[in-house]
């Protein structure tokens, strides 16, 4: 699941990260209401969490802005100074607060159960099976890869490829690694067959297959999948 981290202190966005990180949750971030707008035109977030006093738009704004299209948990940070805009928040839309500075388990407490009562109350469809870094996503009930939103198209290997690879984001895969896993035989002298197939998908998801921006080498160890927010 999605969640957007809001706020003008980067220290307490990416503390919140670390925190919900921890938990399975995919985390993006913006330092102000416009951002996080932005965020959410081109995201799909399944709860947000979003500080009040923020330069530009703030969060009471952005809450209001993003009530006018979507019902997703909106969780505000306030100090314990700002009671009055608190109730304003919850006014809005909020569904919940929290007033700095907090404690990471209670944090963690109240986004788990928004999440669990929109889950419940039919506000999201939950896919385990739906990975994605960037704009890079694969649905692996479907078995469709889009990139920016624009389905590509890869044969039975190159998909095996990708979602070995973007199910272990991050992670730095041997050539023979890859092959044993994909092919499932014992590889001798895979280099070339599992190169070539690399090479096609990196025509595919790539706007410069030169200088890719998802699937990387690792020169002398193997090839990745970048951890793209």
């Amino acid at each position: 699941m999605n969640i957007l981290v809001c706020d003008d202190d980067k220290e307490i966005v990416e503390a919140i990260d670390i925190y919900l990180q921890n938990e399975g949750y995919s985390i993006f971030k913006a330092y102000n209401g416009i951002e996080a707008l932005d965020v959410m035109k081109e995201r799909d977030i399944h709860l947000i969490i979003i500080d009040i006093m923020m330069p530009k738009m703030d969060g009471l704004r952005a809450t209001m802005k993003i009530r006018e299209k979507e019902n997703i948990p909106v969780i505000m940070l306030s100090a314990k100074t700002e009671d009055t805009d608190k109730i304003m928040g919850l006014q809005i839309g909020a569904d919940d607060y929290i007033t700095k500075p907090f404690n990471p388990l209670e944090l963690i407490a109240r986004v788990n159960s928004q999440l669990r009562r929109y889950t419940a109350l039919g506000g999201m469809e939950i896919n385990n099976n739906l990975m994605r870094t960037g704009g890079l996503v694969i649905d692996d009930d479907s078995k469709k890869v889009t990139v920016d939103g624009k389905e590509v198209k890869l044969t039975p290997i190159q998909y095996k490829i990708l979602a070995l690879l973007l199910k272990n984001v991050g992670k730095v895969f041997s050539i023979q690694q890859i092959y044993e896993q994909v092919w499932g035989e014992t590889a001798y002298n895979p280099k070339n067959t599992v190169a070539v197939h690399i090479r096609k998908i990196r025509e595919q998801i790539e706007i410069n297959a030169r200088e890719p921006k998802y699937l990387k080498v690792v020169w002398g160890i193997g090839y990745k999948v970048e951890e793209i927010r």
